[in-house]
């Protein structure tokens, strides 16, 4: 069993904010929060600071369990999609823009 290298408290200021995400993503990262009895913050900050590192943050239990969360809340993104996704409404303006652009034919009688 890997024994976690302890590290000193520190003290930071933290900020609110207004993160627009996927919401079954939101979902799952809720879930594995929950799970760790962590909040939705401290496990993004987690997740962060390690891949700022160039490691993985998760145990192999704890992507087995992401795993079955993205099962359990339909998630079927993976780091393909990394921004890779747009808004449904998005799509919408992109298909009437879309429609705008194209020519239109002369209509006959």
């Amino acid at each position: 069993m890997k024994k976690k290298r302890e590290a000193p408290i520190r003290v930071v200021e933290r900020v609110q904010t207004g993160v627009r995400i996927e919401k079954r993503l939101l979902k799952v990262l809720k879930a594995l929060a929950e799970y760790h009895d962590l909040t939705v913050g401290d496990l993004l900050e987690g997740i962060v600071l390690h891949a700022f590192d160039g490691l993985c943050p998760f145990s192999k239990k704890s992507l087995q369990l992401i795993q079955d969360l993205k099962r359990i809340y339909h998630l079927d993104l993976d780091a393909t999609a990394s921004h890779r996704l747009i808004e449904a409404s998005e799509q919408i303006e992109a298909g009437e823009q879309q429609e705008a652009s194209k020519p239109r034919r002369a209509r006959t009688q």
